[in-house]
């Protein structure tokens, strides 16, 4: 093999684990919204939505407290009641002085059909500081541009057209009293696990 030829075949190999690597990194890119962030994390902003009594709810009413932030829909199969439910048990295991201090956010991206009256419904399920926000569609496009959100209507074939899923992000956001980004929780963290963070991140 001539020097021109092994020079070939390196830059060749390097190209193969170049197009791998970002491959498999592309999915976790999309899934982390923070992993290619320093410094201060840019989530959250301006907002105004309704929540599931029909009371006009903003940003500023959110400061004072932490903020437990979910984005999914009432529709969602299984993906939605299980980080809810994850999210209630953990509150419940972490001591009640600090539980206290946690408000829960349930942020719809299916407004078409989340009304206040059915979030109203569906977050009695859960965990009793749960609220339930929902808006226009304009205002949610809003909400979740701010908080780094991917959502998308998906219809399957062959089905009728209003019993669409949506796509989603998965992860949860614990915003702190100031309104600024503390952490996230990937979908699928035990409630152990959830706890433990909240409690060393909750002051």
């Amino acid at each position: 093999m001539n020097s021109r030829t092994r020079i070939l075949l390196y830059f060749a190999v390097a190209a193969i684990f170049l197009i791998v690597g970002i491959t498999v990194r592309l999915p976790q890119l999309l899934e982390d919204p923070v992993s290619q962030t320093s410094g201060e994390v840019a989530i959250g902003g301006d907002f105004e939505l309704v929540d599931h009594k029909g009371n006009t709810v903003t940003q500023e009413d959110l400061l004072g407290t932490y903020s437990l932030i979910y984005f999914g829909y009432t529709f969602c199969p299984d993906v939605c009641p299980t980080g809810l439910q994850t999210a209630a048990t953990a509150l419940d295991l972490i001591p009640m002085r600090k539980s206290n201090k946690v408000v829960s956010i349930f942020i719809t991206v299916d407004p078409e059909r989340d009304t206040p009256e059915v979030m109203g419904e569906y977050i009695k399920h859960f965990h009793k500081s749960l609220i339930g926000l929902t808006g226009t569609p304009e205002q949610i496009k809003q909400v979740t541009k701010a908080y780094k959100i991917y959502y998308k209507k998906v219809v399957e074939e062959g089905k009728d057209p209003d019993e669409y899923l949506m796509d989603h992000s998965a992860f949860q956001y614990l915003m702190g009293p100031d309104g600024k980004y503390v952490t996230h929780f990937r979908h699928g963290i035990s409630p152990e696990e959830m706890a433990e963070k909240l409690k060393e991140k909750i002051r």
